[in-house]
């Protein structure tokens, strides 16, 4: 008794999808945004100050858990290699999502921005996260991470990083949508706003300030024009301000007698 053949057309189509040997990837896809918010959480900044260090970030300048507090305390060879894992953290949950799911990865962009703005690790302090941004991007739109990483770096040799930043995540919508379409936008999107509320807010959700107070958050990410950088710390200012003590001369009279 002769076997039965599969038909051309079954052995084509393989397993149906949602079935056990062909299970849909819609639960695998819809992890990427719980699991790159989780990755991106950790603070990998924060512990390489610690282990070269012993020092923590949220103790050091404004305690914004970034590269430049850690460039400050370990110098360059700790920012490289934290630097790394902080633009590849941000790259977990698009990747995870995929291309043919871009909703899903903008999603997983944006929480990887919040998980390293607030980490719960860091009892939500963190950085401004400008990292894990260039690192969502570079899976979903890799034009957004070449205007973010332009617009720090043309900050950094004006000496006004803050600035140039503003000015890259006002510009990365526009040139993600020009380059690689709308549903790519909806992904710079996610990453920008954290991070503008990020410059608004600081580390913890601060009282109502006055405009005035907003506005310097924006432009230059401090609180007035005493902190931005290029003026002259309030300490030097008193020390300059106060002239050393000069000893005094003991005056003797003429015709005194002992």
């Amino acid at each position: 008794m002769p076997f039965p053949t599969p038909s051309v057309t079954a052995v084509r189509q393989g397993p149906k999808p949602g079935g056990h040997d062909g299970r849909s990837d819609a639960d695998v896809v819809w992890l990427a945004v719980p699991v790159g918010f989780a990755v991106a959480a950790v603070p990998f900044a924060n512990v390489a100050a610690k282990v070269w260090r012993g020092v923590d970030l949220r103790s050091v300048g404004t305690g914004t858990v970034s590269g430049t507090g850690l460039y400050q305390v370990a110098g360059f060879g700790p920012l490289a290699v934290a630097g790394v894992f902080e633009v590849a953290k941000g790259a977990v949950g698009p990747l995870l999502a995929g291309r043919d799911h871009p909703r899903v990865a903008a999603l997983a962009a944006g929480a990887a921005v919040v998980a390293h703005n607030w980490s719960p690790l860091l009892g939500g302090a963190g950085g401004r996260g400008m990292s894990p941004a260039i690192g969502a991007l570079g899976v979903v739109a890799p034009s957004g991470s070449v205007a973010l990483l332009a617009g720090l770096a043309a900050g950094r040799l004006a000496g006004q990083t803050a600035v140039g930043s503003l000015v890259a995540e006002v510009a990365v919508v526009p040139v993600v949508r020009r380059r690689h379409g709308r549903e790519a936008a909806w992904a710079a999107g996610a990453v920008v706003v954290p991070m503008l509320v990020k410059r608004l807010t600081g580390n913890g959700f601060r009282r109502p300030a006055s405009p005035a107070v907003y506005a310097w958050r924006i432009l230059f990410d401090r609180d007035s024009r005493r902190a931005v950088v290029g003026a002259v710390p309030p300490v030097r200012r008193a020390a300059r301000a106060v002239p050393p003590a000069r000893p005094k001369r003991r005056l003797v009279r003429s015709g005194a007698t002992s």
